[in-house]
């Protein structure tokens, strides 16, 4: 490809004298140039227009800077480093569109922008195709209503258990933002039981009204499920969201161990115990809160002997169990029989199950083997 200068001949003359005006004009030319051949080019013919469009935008107007920031944002192999420097510009009219569009602005400038930007730029953000786990982490947790609502309406946008966590707490005083989990196909089952539990009467009759049938059906399911269970002594709804939060720094600082585990039994904390067991054997939530809930302690134990805990570990997590179920001393003796007779080979069987989501399998399980 000739060199950008002498396709526009008077390009140099404008980079070194000409006015604004001038440089929004021949902006425009390079612009146009770029667009009309950008999929024949390689990367070096990428590099020399990145440089020459890093040296028009210094002189330009915002209106022209904005223009050029729509020209670009949804072109795959458009120069990466003034799509870099359009999408920090403070004018979200300039950011917007390369925030809410462009392929090539890295995940890891979106995350500096979304710590340090405000709302405007983050709800450009939330609009993206694809949003990380780690980048919806700060929309949750920076977000005002609007960018959180238009986050949760993105089926693009991936969020972490302690993503979801946030983002249903939140959705407890905002019907328009739980309606928009709730339709949401990749919320974990613990969660959307908790979102609709913690739905007032009137916003759980349009969840019913707003959801998908499936949908709607899983809603008739827990509402029904959770009245039997407080008619049975257990507890209606966990917030499993602190507990999430305190555990996952745990694992950041690479801390999590068995003694964590048995602290937070020791001091009644079911919630902390539960999220840190799930971290700590690889297995969803979901699945431990509904095997710790069980009627017998056999799920315990053998979550415990895959992961080659103790009996002691296992005996604190029998205990923190809410109510009052295989805690007498003839069933703790017998949990501790069963524990050493159940090996790790056959525990381990059964916990690989419970690793793919299978909660399920928690009823009737024996540790015999």
């Amino acid at each position: 490809m000739p060199p950008v200068a002498s396709l526009i001949p008077e390009l140099e003359e404008v980079l070194q004298h000409g006015s604004p005006e001038k440089h929004g004009d021949v902006l425009r030319q390079i612009t146009t140039l770029f667009l009309q051949s950008a999929p024949r080019f390689n990367e070096d013919h990428i590099r020399l227009f990145d440089d020459v469009f890093g040296r028009l935008i210094e002189e330009i107007e915002a209106k022209a800077r904005a223009e050029l920031s729509r020209r670009l944002a949804p072109i795959a192999n458009a120069p990466t480093e003034i799509i870099r420097r359009l999408a920090e510009d403070d004018d979200i009219m300039i950011a917007g569109p390369i925030l809410a569009k462009s392929p090539r602005l890295a995940d890891a400038d979106i995350l500096s922008i979304a710590r340090s930007k405000g709302q405007s730029h983050l709800y450009a953000i939330s609009a993206r195709e694809s949003l990380t786990e780690s980048i919806t982490d700060i929309l949750v947790s920076r977000g005002d209503q609007e960018v959180v609502r238009k986050m949760a309406e993105n089926p693009g946008a991936r969020l972490s258990d302690t993503g979801y966590a946030r983002l249903v707490k939140r959705a407890e005083r905002d019907s328009a933002l739980a309606e928009s989990v709730a339709q949401r196909a990749d919320i974990p089952a613990y969660l959307f039981r908790e979102l609709v539990l913690r739905a007032t009467e009137v916003v759980q009759r349009r969840l019913l009204a707003a959801a998908r049938p499936e949908t709607q059906a899983e809603i008739r399911r827990v509402l029904t499920k959770v009245s039997s269970e407080v008619g049975a002594g257990m507890p209606a709804d966990r917030d499993f969201s602190a507990a999430l939060a305190d555990i996952d720094r745990l694992v950041a600082a690479g801390t999590l161990d068995q003694a964590c585990l048995i602290e937070h039994a020791g001091k009644g904390r079911y919630e902390h115990t539960a999220v840190a067991l799930a971290k700590l054997c690889a297995v969803p939530l979901e699945v431990v809160d509904k095997l710790m809930y069980g009627e017998r302690p056999d799920p315990i134990l053998i979550l415990c002997k895959a992961n080659g805990f103790s009996w002691s570990t296992a005996r604190a997590l029998i205990l923190v169990r809410p109510g009052t179920r295989g805690k007498s001393s003839a069933t703790l003796d017998e949990a501790q029989a069963n524990f050493e007779r159940l090996s790790p080979a056959t525990a381990q069987r059964v916990v690989r199950f419970w690793q793919a989501g299978h909660g399920r399998a928690a009823e009737g399980v024996s540790p015999a083997g």
